[in-house]
């Protein structure tokens, strides 16, 4: 696949997306671009909810783990599963009974405005790195296709990309993106299952083949109850994925802005239960495309990549196969991209505006919407800073530590809405900065602790002790004789 041929379907999919984008946003008020006026039909919710939970970095990596991995990932979604049911049953109803614009109003009303102002700086943090780490890892791949090729910098690549993303969803936000989520989901999913066909036909395999192929493949593994220090031990990862989902969707305001757009909780619960079922399908695909790829790979003698995220780009744009398979993985990875930094966007936006500025609470319409659009200028320009560090000063191990950090930052939000929901304590808020920083500092020693002293790695349940510090901490904060 040549250079040219990526450019021209990069091109064209953000043609598509920014006309979908200008007809649904293009009369959003502020109520639009926080809560998408909260009119979005369930189905509609649903259907976009699938593509939103997948990032290009999913699409990159899930299908190259099962080198590695096997089908272990499926145990992190069956806790996903359960996650998402404790978000529509118990969340749900809170959030919309207090009519919150951002997740994080909830914690002023319960505790006051420095755990309200708390809880939206660790999402903030969050978000930003998470955000552009999955950016960046497209943005390597688009370098490496076609930047790189005609001798362009990774900062004119990153600018680019920010640009577009900004453009797309300045107008609209909330209210736009269901719809390009709904594209997204369209050509994500399409580009999947036809990827899966062509790799398919090409093996010379036949459906009932491939089925047996990939059960008769020492990477379709799914269960593992034999060690319990392996990070891949059954009950590690499921309870991790309850409280990762938990977590990260139900009290991330990115991901929950799309759920909270619906006119009722009721229809809401509906979205969640359908994604929930839904995500299991899609996830166990990628999976079986990862086995196929690897099947391929060997039947055909090319060089195995040094990197599982490599697997996929290499067989789609330079394994032997039409190149409609190449157009099929750059759609894909594009619309995973811009679907995901375009609602980080939108919601780093949102809580700025709301949580930090407190703008709804303090001016009028007019002024809301002038300082809306600067942060979200602001908000571009920031994200595309954190992307140029990963590319001059970040290496495998900082990499790595990101995803540590998102796992310390969102375990004093957990902690804090456990807190809020599960006892009627009510503290002294001024010191809540204080406990959420010091559990994940203490969740760092225990870690250390744990390895040096019984060489047990805590990996994913990090978030679980982060979360149970906080709330120790709070208990500590307590005011007597108040409920």
């Amino acid at each position: 696949m040549t250079p040219l041929a990526v450019i021209a379907t990069v091109l064209g999919y953000i043609a598509v997306l920014f006309v979908v984008a200008w007809l649904s946003g293009r009369r959003a008020d502020n109520a639009g671009f926080f809560t998408g006026n909260r009119s979005t039909p369930w189905y509609m919710a649903a259907f976009a909810m699938i593509g939103a939970a997948i990032s290009g970095v999913t699409f990159i990596s899930v299908p190259g783990s099962v080198a590695v991995d096997s089908f272990s990932y499926m145990q992190m979604v069956a806790g996903f599963t359960v996650g998402q049911l404790v978000v529509a049953f118990l969340l749900i109803p809170t959030f919309y009974r207090l009519r919150v614009v951002s997740l994080y109003e909830y914690l002023d009303g319960r505790f006051g405005i420095l755990s309200h102002h708390t809880g939206a700086w660790f999402f903030f943090v969050s978000k930003m790195l998470g955000a552009a780490l999955r950016v960046y890892v497209v943005c390597a791949v688009m370098q490496l296709l076609v930047f790189s090729h005609y001798g362009l910098p990774f900062w004119l690549n990153a600018l680019v990309t920010m640009l577009f993303v900004w453009l797309y969803t300045q107008q609209g936000g909330v209210k736009s993106l269901i719809w390009t989520d709904t594209l997204k989901t369209f050509c994500l999913v399409g580009s999947l299952v036809l990827s899966i066909v062509f790799i398919m036909q090409a093996l010379g395999m036949s459906f009932g083949e491939m089925t047996r192929e990939v059960a008769a493949s020492p990477y379709s593994r799914v269960f593992f109850f034999d060690d319990p220090s392996s990070d891949r031990y059954f009950w590690k990862m499921f309870l991790a994925g309850v409280v990762l989902l938990i977590s990260m969707t139900g009290l991330d305001q990115d991901m929950m802005q799309r759920n909270l757009s619906c006119a009722t909780p009721r229809d809401s619960q509906k979205n969640i239960v359908l994604t929930a079922v839904s995500q299991i399908f899609v996830i166990f695909l990628f999976l079986v495309l990862g086995v196929l790829l690897y099947i391929y790979i060997g039947r055909t003698g090319l060089a195995m990549p040094v990197k599982g995220d490599q697997v996929f780009s290499l067989v789609a744009v330079e394994g032997g196969l039409p190149v409609f398979v190449g157009i099929l993985f750059v759609i894909g990875l594009i619309s995973s991209t811009y679907s995901a930094a375009g609602s980080a966007l939108t919601a780093l936006t949102t809580s700025f505006t709301v949580d930090i500025l407190q703008g709804t609470r303090r001016y009028g319409d007019e002024r809301l919407t002038r300082i809306r659009k600067g942060v979200h200028v602001g908000m571009a320009v920031g994200m595309a800073l954190v992307i140029l560090g990963f590319e001059y000063l970040a290496d495998d191990s900082v990499i790595n530590l990101v995803y540590k950090v998102a796992s310390y930052t969102y375990g004093p939000i957990l902690g804090m809405f456990a807190f809020g929901m599960f006892t009627r304590l009510r503290i002294r808020d001024g010191w809540m900065p204080v406990v959420a920083v010091a559990a994940p500092v203490l969740s760092a020693l225990v870690q250390y602790w744990a390895r040096e002293a019984w060489d047990y790695r805590i990996g994913f349940e990090l978030l679980i002790y982060n979360a149970v510090f906080t709330m120790a901490g709070m208990l500590l904060l307590a005011k007597k004789n108040e409920n």
